[in-house]
């Protein structure tokens, strides 16, 4: 849903580093590096005689990769989903690399019938072993976004779909980024100039774990406190994860008036405005939004603005004054709905044989309603796409024109810092015809995809090659804007917007499209930040490119067959009506990408966002957004010594309420709460802690959950045993008359008639 992805992770960064204004500085800096904050934190010496790609490396690395890829997969069809980063295999992988360093023989093990050896131990486990691992990792937790089309063809639409077809799916959208990447490279890694602050911190953790540690008269060491925090986290989600599964979400509102609408409305944290509720779960906490630890304050702070004003003032008004029949439907609900309030019949528009819109029964039956909440989360994608574009222009605008001028020079020139010319000189570069030939083999592999199978996928081959040309078009500018600011504008509200006026009527080419041109460009985003931080950390590229590739093939390959094997195994997945009670397989934002398929690709944006539609007037966010920059701008220009201005992001202040429906008014609550307690009581009484602790104590807790949780789905759950039966055993909030519409004459089973 959301067009914005932040990242801001500098205010993380300690001194000087904690600025995110863009430094320039004149030539005699240029024998470092032209960026202070790069100059502040990455060392400017290397030993290329340190081992890289070995036995340790495809071990751990693979490992961690796969690990990730199915724990992610598997928490993201659960009510209370869990996102696993790569932080917690980089801590965890230091132990197990110098263990297998201290254990494993120095053997040289030789390949039948060739002259390649390798050892099985070359030696101490070193910092290059461990960013390569931490890389393996992170192909692993960074999520297959073409999964979720298989869910909702299979789960939501009850359709078949060839298994090769699907699998390609999976792995062509990912690895169609690699072509891009290597177009692209020497601007946006090998300029001295794009320096993609988000990698600072990364490697200041690496430094951190490398440095010798000497435990503390009564204190404990990272790794201690790491194993403290993993072991309590584990036992603690036995409780919300089997026993007590309401922990997820107290609304103690909704258990006081327990036959009031408007009372269990504002006080239900899963299907109202959550006034009260917090959840003791740290899924709840970060299931939805990602860690609140590791988020800077600032962030914290501008998406909680956004969502205050959008649940407590945008919503309310426009629900209670019924602004497009709002009060005909649940206000927290992703769903869709026809004109008399019921769940819109999908089935009824749609040919069965063709699997697109069938127009007589459409202008037969209704035009599509949805919850003014979710129609209002589409207003803020507008418009977040939009304030991303204009505060880049306003505040960074001339920094970024400076650098890219420095940029084309330095390529022009074959000129770069003190990192590019070492990596240079020591190590050979990645040939251009490795990333040509996977662009090539992808492309073909996408179109077999595509046209054969029966077409299944719906999106025609130079529909395709379009979405190829968006992500060419867009990978270098908004390569640039994230290589120096750290924001990424997103590309799905405009993808699904030109295939929905291109091909109306066709919900899988809709999506289908829009992963290959939004997917494609964030993956070739990823790619070179990887290699920008091998280029740092002084990583081979050779064996950059490696990991990443065997990574993402890996990963892409995990986490379909996760999905496949869940959706064939799990009666009723994703459909709550049918569900056992207390069964977590609610799929929430599986959901809402099934809901976007229905209202960009069965009905179309025409049908929606003009006068053939209910929602017209969302289309001025695009306006809203792009203005909504320039008075904050304004106000900078005339009070400079104003700082604290600078912290007013208006691009994270629309996307502040942009993650809902999917995550509720508790999610959000009790992310802000965590956060707001740790990154400012804490940074601000007790920061050497708090430097020392959090990453560490925000990894802990993600590990912990993910294990039990495996443990209890494969003990307990897949046999269909989810613990005693008992007020708390649902995973909700116990306020049902919350989801009640309250427009007169709506009859609801369950619900009071107004």
């Amino acid at each position: 849903m959301s067009s914005y992805i932040h990242d801001d992770v500098l205010e993380s960064l300690p001194g000087k580093m904690q600025q995110t204004d863009i430094y320039m500085t004149g030539n005699e800096e240029v024998n470092d590096s032209p960026i202070e904050e790069v100059r502040l934190t990455v060392p400017i010496t290397d030993d290329p005689s340190q081992p890289a790609l070995t036995f340790r490396t495809w071990v751990l690395g693979l490992a961690s990769c796969c690990l990730l890829a199915f724990v992610n997969q598997f928490f993201s069809y659960r009510q209370n989903q869990l996102s696993v980063g790569s932080v917690s295999a980089q801590i965890l992988v230091l132990p197990m690399g110098k263990l297998m360093a201290a254990t494993l023989p120095t053997k040289v093990v030789r390949f039948p019938s060739t002259n390649w050896t390798f050892s099985l131990n070359p030696g101490p486990f070193n910092l290059k072993e461990h960013v390569l691992i931490t890389i393996f990792a992170s192909c692993g937790a960074s999520g297959v976004y073409a999964v979720s089309i298989i869910t909702i063809v299979k789960a939501f639409y009850h359709r078949s779909l060839h298994l090769v077809a699907a699998m390609l799916l999976a792995q062509t959208t990912q690895l169609l980024g690699y072509g891009w990447a290597g177009l692209f490279r020497k601007y946006l890694v090998d300029s001295p100039y794009m320096w993609w602050p988000a990698n600072l911190v990364q490697v200041s953790l690496f430094r951190a774990l490398h440095e010798k540690e000497k435990r503390s008269k009564g204190g404990v060491t990272r790794l201690q406190f790491f194993l403290i925090v993993f072991i309590t986290s584990f036992a603690y989600y036995i409780m919300p994860g089997q026993i007590f599964a309401s922990l997820t979400s107290l609304s103690f509102v909704c258990w006081i008036w327990k036959d009031s609408v408007l009372a269990q409305q504002l006080g239900s944290g899963l299907h109202g405005f959550g006034i009260g509720s917090f959840g003791l779960d740290w899924s709840t906490v970060a299931g939805f939004l990602g860690s609140p630890l590791a988020t800077p304050l600032f962030a914290i702070v501008n998406i909680l603005i956004g969502f205050f004003l959008f649940l407590y003032v945008l919503v309310p008004i426009a629900y209670w004054t019924n602004t497009y029949e709002a009060r005909k439907f649940p206000i927290m609900t992703s769903k869709t709905y026809d004109s008399t309030g019921k769940n819109y019949k999908i089935s009824r528009i749609l040919n069965e044989k063709t699997f697109d819109l069938n127009q007589a029964a459409y202008d037969n039956y209704s035009k599509l309603y949805v919850s003014v909440l979710f129609a209002f989360t589409y207003g803020l994608s507008f418009a977040t796409l939009m304030a991303s574009i204009s505060h880049v222009a306003l505040f960074e605008g001339q920094a970024i024109w400076k650098m890219w001028k420095k940029t084309t020079t330095a390529a022009k020139d074959q000129f770069g810092d003190v990192h590019t010319r070492m990596m240079k000189k020591n190590y050979k570069a990645v040939p251009q015809w490795w990333f040509y030939t996977i662009l090539i083999l992808t492309v073909i592999l996408s179109i077999y995809s595509l046209e054969g199978f029966g077409k299944q996928l719906q999106l025609p081959w130079w529909g395709l090659l379009f979405a190829c040309v968006m992500a060419f078009f867009f990978t270098l500018p908004v390569g640039i804007i994230q290589a120096t600011t750290n924001l990424q504008p997103g590309l799905n509200v405009i993808t699904e917007l030109v295939i929905g006026y291109m091909i109306p009527g066709k919900p899988l080419a809709n999506v289908a499209f829009k992963t290959y041109g939004y997917i494609s460009m964030s993956q070739a985003l990823s790619f070179l930040s990887d290699f920008k931080l091998g280029h740092y950390m002084k990583i081979p590229p050779r064996s950059m490119f490696i990991v990443q590739l065997v990574g993402t093939i890996a990963a892409s390959t995990v986490y379909f067959c996760t999905s496949w094997w869940l959706l064939t195994s799990i009666d009723h997945i994703c459909d709550q009506s049918l569900l056992p009670v207390g069964s977590p397989w609610t799929c929430p934002s599986d959901e809402v990408f099934y809901n976007a398929s229905i209202i960009w690709g069965v009905v179309g944006p025409r049908r929606m966002f003009t006068k053939e539609g209910i929602y017209p007037e969302l289309n001025w966010f695009f306006l809203i957004g792009l203005l909504s920059p320039v008075p904050v701008w304004l106000l900078l220009r005339k009070f400079p010594e104003k700082k604290w201005l600078k912290l007013i992001h208006m691009p994270m202040i629309m996307a502040g309420g942009s993650g809902m429906p999917s995550a509720r008014a508790v999610h959000y609550l009790s992310w802000g709460a965590v956060g707001i307690f740790f990154n400012y009581y804490i940074f601000k009484k007790y920061k050497g802690w708090w430097a020392r602790h959090t990453y560490i104590l925000s990894a802990a807790l993600d590990a912990g959950v993910a294990f039990m949780g495996v443990l209890l789905y494969f003990s307990l759950q897949s046999h269909e045993i989810y613990g005693p039966s008992w007020w708390g055993k649902d995973t909700d909030d116990h306020c049902e008359l919350a989801k009640c519409p309250t427009a007169p004459g709506i009859e609801v089973k369950g619900c009071p008639v107004f």
